[in-house]
């Protein structure tokens, strides 16, 4: 059983992706939110493909814990994937992931619209990776 990764945006869906064994977020390419296209379609297709068992989503906190707008977008997103996929579907804080991203590719030889078209599949992975650390490190129940 894999783990989806998923940075909700607007224009732009990223997605990761946990090895089998679950150590490792790997990026997968960004879904464009075109209009008049079902993105949960392209979304299907690789939730079955990668067989993926469990999700994880991204809420956007605003910087004092409070839930945004945007975070109130991301939790109505969240409950379509659980009534659609019918997979458990978590989430995960994701404040400053974006500008993480950004960081990181900042040394990178790749134009703007290279920049772009991968800062939320780096947003992804930073928001599986930080599940999956946190999963690694849980205390089973007795």
């Amino acid at each position: 059983m894999r783990i989806l990764g998923i940075d909700y945006g607007g224009k732009r869906i990223g997605l990761a992706i946990s090895t089998p064994v679950g150590f490792i977020a790997q990026g997968l390419p960004t879904i464009e939110r075109e209009e008049g296209e079902d993105y949960l379609d392209e979304l299907a297709e690789v939730i079955k493909e990668k067989e993926v068992g469990e999700i994880v989503v991204g809420l956007p906190k605003n910087m004092n814990d409070t839930i945004g707008e945007k975070a109130e977008e991301v939790l109505v997103f969240v409950e379509t994937l659980k009534s659609r996929f019918g997979i458990p579907v978590h989430t995960v804080d994701e404040r400053l992931t974006t500008v993480r991203a950004h960081k990181v590719m900042s040394g990178a030889k790749m134009s703007k619209k290279g920049k772009k078209k991968r800062v939320d599949m780096i947003a992804a992975q930073f928001i599986l990776q930080c599940y999956l650390d946190k999963k690694q490190f849980e205390v089973p129940e007795v």
